[in-house]
């Protein structure tokens, strides 16, 4: 078999360079570093090719100019990882790109619309027998694979409960943030459903050294896709946090503001407010969590509550929405092949898929009793 081409898009960005560094160890392989600047691709593959097992390549590559579909078939790559969010307002013309092109596609997309409705090119991807798979992330796919754990054997799913929180030392990147933004104060689903983002808040306790966090809510795929996929049709409820009481409350107060209609886009300002928000870096932890609780009824009718929780500790919680993308190339990289079709990232991986890609890194997955 000759070796596995993979090519990251963005990746020299803030998810990118993790994802690259974690492939760099694949023997085997080649890993091209594509993006829009040559340069910084060339930095990141030079700087990596002293240790690296996988070959590494530097390409320039910029999504939004024509001849997309030409440069993939030049570059004859297997798969390509589309990194560069943030995902809020994209098309889909590289996964098309893609199917064009007989190259399998995966992204890290966290936008609902965007994962949600993939599965319109799922009759192209089919016949070019490709696999177009969208929200490879923390969420839907960790986040669904952690509640498809703790559903097993429950005839009825009444509630799902999703969280997210990082610790405030940990890096963030400018891409993340705006996507952050784009919902802030914005409703939530049709009518506004599952409230508005970022207003709002309640209270959740992680294990130490996390502790408790102020989450509120936010907009994600789960909540379009986790309801329909167990009996008893649950409600989805998704929250992510800040670890500075100081700085999640002016998540709010900026909510609050754009209700009011004094700001319309948030995201339009992002790159002042990382800014401010990096003047606070030197305060909080590096340690990070992510939650799932599952409730519902057993046979018999008797109530269950089940709980699911990671940690991310040193500042590896940028890692974890890298791993599905890591794992399904790890699948293509055994099998030769991945299941023609377009679909978001849920039900394709298990728990156990996203603990072995995160050896290594200071990341653990524990159930929690009740």
């Amino acid at each position: 078999m000759a070796p596995l081409r993979i090519l990251v898009l963005g990746g020299y960005g803030f998810f990118g360079r993790r994802l690259v560094r974690r492939l760099a160890g694949w023997e085997g392989c080649t890993v091209l570093v594509a993006g829009r600047s040559l340069a910084s691709a060339g930095a990141l593959a030079a700087g990596l090719r002293g240790t690296a097992s996988a070959a590494l390549e530097a390409v320039a590559l910029d999504l939004d100019r024509p001849g997309l579909v030409d440069a993939l078939l030049a570059l004859r790559i297997d798969a390509l990882v589309h990194t560069a969010g943030p995902f809020q307002g994209q098309d889909w013309r590289v996964a098309r790109a893609c199917i064009a092109a007989g190259v399998h596609y995966i992204d890290l997309a966290d936008g609902r619309d965007f994962v949600a409705g993939i599965g319109a090119l799922d009759g192209p991807a089919r016949r070019a027998g490709v696999a177009v798979v969208s929200g490879a992330s923390s969420v839907p796919a960790l986040s669904g694979a952690a509640v498809d754990r703790l559903a097993r054997g429950l005839a009825t799913v009444r509630r799902i409960d999703i969280g997210i929180s990082p610790g405030n030392r940990t890096e963030r990147g400018l891409s993340t943030v705006r996507g952050i933004l784009g919902y802030c104060g914005r409703p939530i689903g049709p009518g506004g459903a599952h409230g508005h983002g970022w207003s709002g808040r309640w209270r959740h306790r992680y294990a130490a050294p996390v502790g408790t966090r102020l989450l509120s809510p936010c907009d994600v795929p789960d909540l379009a896709l986790l309801p329909a996929r167990y009996p008893g049709t649950p409600a989805v409820r998704f929250g992510a946090g800040l670890e500075l009481r100081l700085l999640h409350r002016g998540m709010n107060l900026m909510a609050a503001v754009a209700r009011r209609g004094w700001v319309r886009d948030w995201s339009a300002h992002a790159g002042w407010l990382k800014t401010a928000s990096d003047l606070f870096r030197h305060l909080g932890s590096d340690a990070g969590a992510m939650h799932v609780e599952v409730e519902g009824l057993a046979d018999g009718g008797h109530p269950v509550l089940r709980r699911w929780e990671l940690q991310a500790l040193g500042g590896d919680g940028p890692y974890v929405p890298t791993l599905a993308a890591a794992a399904l190339l790890r699948r293509l990289r055994v099998a030769g092949s991945l299941p023609a079709g377009a679909q978001p990232c849920v039900g394709l991986l298990d728990i156990d898929d996203f603990a072995a890609e995160a050896h290594g890194l200071a990341i653990t997955f524990k159930e929690l009793a009740a």
